[in-house]
Formats: C-alpha cells, sequence, structure tokens
C-alpha cells in the first residue's frame, strides 16, 4: 500500500487494527480445529471416552470449538467434561460444562470447579483420552489446594503476592506446590490411570513453556518447594502476611514429607503431550504484518518484555527517541509483547492495569516526541482493575490533555492510569475476548 493510502487511514485506527489483528490469529475457534486434525489424523481419532477439562480465559472459547470438531469428525466419540473459565467469559456449549470463577484471585466457585475437573479425571480408564484445554488465568481458577490448606488461605496468599510485586511467573511457582492439580498433577492423575493425555494451550507466557502456561497442569515442573519459598523470602512475605498452613505445608514438602511436583522422569513411557496452539509471538507478527500494509517499517521488540510498567514505559520512550532521526522513508512500529508488573504501595488503591500504566508512563516520558502515538493493551480484554482492556493515545490525544489541564505524572503517582485516558475518552474497550496471549503494545512513529 502507498504512501498516499496509508494517509487515508487514521493513526488512531491502525493502532486498533493491529491490536485486534493480534488478537484475530490466535482465536480459538480458528486454531483449536487445526491442531485436532493434526493430533488425531483421519482413522486416528478417540475410540474409548473422551474426557474434556479445562481452565483460563480462553478455555470456554476452546471448548465450544473442540465440540463444534467433535460433533463434525467424532460423531461417536462420548464426549463429556467440566472447564473453568473467569466471570464473563463463558461460550456456548452442549456436552461440556462450562464454570465461570473469580480471577486473578481465586473464589469458592473455582475451587468447586477444579474439584470437579479432578474428580472427573479420576475417573478415567486405559484407552481413555483426557483433553486438557488450557489458557492464560488458569493458574489461580484451578484452585484446588492441597490438604489442610483452604480457599480463604490460598486467596490471601494470592493477594499478597500481587502486592509485593511478584512477577505472574514467581506467582505461579507457589501455586503449583499449593495446587493438587497445577505443576503436572492433574497429568498425573490421568498416567496413574492409564489413559492418553493431549494438552491444548493458549500460551500468555513469556517463553512459552507448558510448565509456564497456567502453571502446566499436564507439564512437567522444573521447580522446587526450595524455590516456593526463596520467593517469599524474596518479598519479605512471612507469618504476618503469608496463612500458616501455606507455610507449614511448604515447609513439609521441603524436607520430603509432600511429593514434588510431576517431573520429567515421571512422564518416561507415559501417553502425555503438550501442544502450544497459540503464542503471543505470533500475535505480535500478525500485528506487524498489518501494519506493514499499511506503509510502516515494523520493528518486532520481542514478547518477552518485562518488569515495572512504569520502568518499561520510561525505557521505551528513550527507544522511540532513537529511532526517530532514523527515520527516512517509511514510518516505524516497534511492537512488543509481555508481561509488565505494577507494584502498588500501602494505602494506595489505584486504577487500572499494567498496560495502561505502562502507557500513561510512555505518554509522560515522550513530551519531546509530539507525534508519537501508541496503544497497549491486554489480548483477553481486561487490563487490571477495571473493564478495559487497555488504552491508546494519539498527537490529537495530548493536545487534548493539555488542554484539559490533565498532568501525567499525578495520575502516575497514584496509579489511576484508568482515570487519565478515561478522562480523554482514549480507552480500549472489546469486553472479553476469549482468548489470551499476553500483553500487546505498539508504538508508531511519524515523520
Amino acid at each position: 500500500m502507498t504512501q498516499d493510502n496509508t494517509r487515508q487511514t487514521s493513526t488512531e485506527d491502525i493502532l486498533k487494527n493491529a491490536f485486534a489483528a493480534a488478537v484475530a490469529v490466535a482465536d480459538p475457534q480458528v486454531i483449536v480445529p487445526q491442531y485436532l486434525a493434526k493430533i488425531f489424523p483421519i482413522g486416528e481419532e478417540p475410540k474409548g471416552r473422551c474426557l474434556v477439562v479445562g481452565a483460563g480465559k480462553a478455555s470456554a472459547s476452546m471448548a465450544s470449538a473442540f465440540e463444534a470438531y467433535a460433533k463434525k469428525h467424532w460423531p461417536q466419540v462420548n464426549l463429556e467434561g467440566v472447564v473453568l473459565t473467569r466471570y464473563g467469559h463463558a461460550s456456548p456449549t452442549s456436552h461440556i460444562q462450562i464454570i465461570e470463577a473469580g480471577h486473578p484471585v481465586p473464589d469458592q466457585a473455582g475451587m468447586d470447579g477444579a474439584r470437579a475437573i479432578y474428580a472427573l479425571t479420576q475417573q478415567l480408564e486405559p484407552g481413555d483420552v483426557l483433553i486438557a484445554l488450557v489458557s492464560g488465568g488458569g493458574s489461580s481458577l484451578l484452585t484446588l489446594p492441597q490438604e489442610g490448606i483452604t480457599i480463604d488461605d490460598m486467596r490471601k496468599t494470592t493477594e499478597a503476592l500481587l502486592r509485593s510485586g511478584a512477577p505472574i511467573e514467581e506467582m505461579n511457582i507457589v501455586r503449583k506446590h499449593l495446587s493438587a492439580i497445577l505443576g503436572g498433577n492433574l497429568a498425573r492423575v490421568a498416567i496413574a490411570r492409564g489413559a492418553r493425555v493431549e494438552a491444548l494451550l493458549i500460551s500468555d507466557v513469556t517463553g512459552d513453556s507448558p510448565a509456564d502456561i497456567a502453571s502446566g497442569p499436564c507439564a512437567a515442573d522444573y521447580s522446587t518447594y526450595q524455590d516456593a519459598l526463596t520467593i517469599f523470602e524474596k518479598y519479605s512475605l512471612g507469618k504476618n502476611e503469608i496463612p500458616a498452613s501455606v507455610l507449614n505445608h511448604l515447609q513439609r514438602g521441603l524436607v520430603g514429607e509432600k511429593p514434588e511436583t510431576l517431573k520429567d522422569a515421571d512422564l518416561v513411557n507415559a501417553q502425555v503431550a503438550n501442544h502450544v496452539i497459540a503464542t503471543a509471538y505470533k500475535s505480535l507478527e500478525a500485528a506487524a504484518d498489518y501494519v506493514r500494509s499499511q506503509g510502516y517499517e515494523a520493528i518486532v521488540l520481542g514478547d518477552t518484555i518485562t518488569g515495572e510498567a512504569q520502568t518499561v514505559g520510561v525505557t521505551q520512550a528513550q527507544l522511540a527517541r532513537e529511532h526517530v532521526s532514523q527515520l527516512i522513508d517509511k514510518p516505524l512500529a516497534l511492537i512488543s509483547g509481555g508481561e509488565c508488573t505494577v507494584t502498588i504501595p500501602a494505602g494506595v488503591k489505584g486504577r487500572g492495569g499494567r498496560c495502561s500504566e505502562y502507557l500513561l508512563s510512555l505518554f509522560a516520558a515522550s513530551k519531546d516526541l509530539p507525534n508519537l502515538a501508541a496503544l497497549a493493551a491486554d489480548t483477553d480484554g481486561i487490563d487490571g482493575s477495571e473493564k478495559n482492556a487497555g488504552a491508546w493515545f494519539t498527537a490529537d490525544i495530548r493536545r487534548t490533555s493539555l488542554d484539559q489541564g490533565l498532568t501525567p505524572e499525578s495520575f502516575l503517582s497514584t496509579h489511576d492510569c484508568y482515570g487519565f485516558f478515561a478522562e480523554l475518552g482514549a480507552l480500549v474497550e472489546t469486553g472479553p475476548t476469549l482468548t489470551n496471549v499476553n500483553d500487546f503494545r505498539i508504538i508508531l512513529l511519524n515523520k
């Protein structure tokens, strides 16, 4: 497309269309059937009972896609199951029960649903197939604590870790060692019963390791009880913040009184496969292809950018500044993914999430780049505490903020990034997208 055509599409639309392209390529309705055809070639469909379980923000959509495929291609297969998803993320199914529950802080509905999944898996027999449909968000949804730990204990532990600013990878190490399902424990039940396990995973984590996606219910785990305890020490979380039952369980695991999570040695001769069917990087590439069609040169910075959201915003403003002087014929798009963190000080409530906080930091740090435009949003459609996916800004939005006397620094100091962009009408509001491949960030640099 020529540069003249590029100008016909507004900068705002290009930002939003790039995000839409990133989400579309991870649509379970498209990718689940594609992978089922690869996993089960014609003539090799499940012969025994087929149980479907799962958890995550995309899991219900995955379940409906699975049912549609099975109805068309496996009409003789006995199909049933239970899938957990976040409130508001359900999708229609006939044979697979969809249970909505709390996220990111677990609730009783999640615990009851996880217990139902665990009980169903215990019904497996040799020759049966367990299909696990897993996506980001599954860690907190699959809250079935080990014996002696209550749902309230899990909730308090999760809240303490969230407030500490611990990255999701560290939170999940703790969760794995408190759960009867995570850390490969779901696959362990199926293996003991002689069943085959096929897990379809939509990745929202950097590196796309099956052990990290929703804390790997069907994957070998690399972490230990010692790692979990070290994380508490790192963030100075002790008996005042973490329930005694949790600390006691981890200590007992450390000395061998509780079994470790599933390890590679446990998978020898087991029929267990984990298939990563959608990733953040594929979504970043789809967005890059779109902006190239609009006349931009696209640079994908990677899907592993993490750290404090405000710090990443400042860093990427500097990166944009370095690129501005190099623009020659084409405008430039810098595209990235990965999951930032937001550390909330005691006594501060905050409004928003890591995407809009990153974006407000970028906004504040790029005042000398009037033609810079950007968007940051969570591909699941929910960014943090509010109902928006994220936010965006262009040169026009920057001018409006000056006219209204909005000072980004004051909003950053109170972690009210939602309030800032709401005042400007610059929120990204998609509702639940029914997929989840982590955060999406795009910066457009025009001459």
